[in-house]
């Protein structure tokens, strides 16, 4: 793949919903020489404009990554020291359950359960977090009430090309709008926003608020899509390693047609392998991009990705590359159905 060094500290850096500011910054110093205008909002949403050459048929392109990852914020301290939680995101109680979590701060933690795991039902609040602590007054030392966590693992790669990470959601999407603007050398004819975005795991908010700012002409989310591959409790027909995701549908948004047709055509002419996307469960900033303002259109990139939400996901090099060249493929062609 093109940088998967990239990839291996983007998918390690801590960035919490809410708290993503380690992760802007990391993306800032890397952008910053490819920009022409960089932008950072009031809720922290990272805006990277790249001018095109303009003409006739110019148009306003808004590419969304999100820069969290779901987590866990302290609600209560037990006087044994063990941390009471709630969901940053939408956590499964059963991947977390003995996962390895860290605080900003560096304090490092296990995921516990009150009683049998496959009695709390997906409910975050039967998980409390073990730091070693022996009393509520010891655990203060190193936690506050309202301090978050995020998962915590190493980098893999895996057979076959793949790879593994905890905040593959979604920081693969971060690493193609990366890549993707280190390509665009400024001859293509529209103008581009990477916007790296906040707090899509709590309700797609931070491409809400950029969307209102830039009011795109066309809004493309990228991200990942759950598997369908493997035994698991979704149903569909996405496959890793079964090329790029073009979104048709999903829970929160219709794709646009006309942007539909231009990404398969893009697919197509640049013989880049690709899938189309339906899930039943689940969204992406595309929804709200679609809703902003008088009504954006909207489509989605994605990778399909095993284990979402967990400290293990696992992804294709190849459909994340794959992403990359779709992306440069649609941004460079000329959007006549505007």
């Amino acid at each position: 793949m093109r940088d998967l060094n990239l990839l291996r500290e983007l998918t390690q850096l801590w960035g919490v919903a809410g708290y993503e500011k380690p992760v802007r910054q990391y993306i800032e110093k890397i952008v910053a020489p490819y920009a022409d205008e960089m932008t950072t909002d009031a809720v922290g949403n990272l805006i990277v404009l790249k001018k095109g050459v303009g003409g006739p048929n110019a148009k306003k392109i808004m590419l969304a990554a999100h820069m969290d990852e779901i987590g866990f914020m302290v609600k209560k301290i037990e006087p044994d020291g063990r941390l009471r939680v709630c969901n940053l995101g939408w956590n499964w109680t059963g991947s977390a359950y003995n996962a390895r979590v860290r605080f900003r701060n560096g304090v490092s933690g296990v995921m516990g359960c009150l009683g049998p795991i496959e009695e709390a039902k997906n409910d975050p609040g039967k998980l409390y977090i073990d730091i070693g602590a022996t009393s509520k007054e010891d655990a203060e030392k190193y936690v506050k009430l309202g301090d978050a966590c995020g998962y915590y693992g190493e980098f893999l790669e895996l057979a076959n090309d793949r790879v593994c990470a905890k905040t593959l959601d979604n920081r693969i999407g971060c690493y193609q709008l990366i890549e993707s603007l280190k390509e665009n050398d400024g001859t293509w004819p529209n103008d581009v926003y990477y916007v790296f975005g906040v707090q899509e795991e709590l309700g797609c908010r931070g491409s809400k608020v950029a969307a209102a700012r830039i009011q795109p002409d066309v809004g493309i989310a990228v991200d990942i899509t759950p598997a369908h591959d493997y035994p698991c409790d979704l149903e569909g027909s996405n496959v890793v390693g079964g090329g790029v995701g073009v979104k048709i549908c999903d829970p929160s948004v219709v794709c646009d047609e006309d942007v539909v047709a231009l990404m398969e055509s893009c697919c197509e002419k640049e013989q880049i392998k690709y899938q189309r996307e339906v899930i039943d469960k689940g969204g992406t900033d595309a929804s709200s991009m679609n809703l902003s303002g008088v009504g954006v259109r909207t489509g989605g990139v994605v990778v399909v990705t095993r284990y979402p939400h967990s400290q293990s996901a696992v992804a294709s090099k190849e459909d994340i590359d794959g992403g990359v060249d779709l992306l440069n493929a649609f941004c460079k062609s000329e959007l006549t159905f505007c």
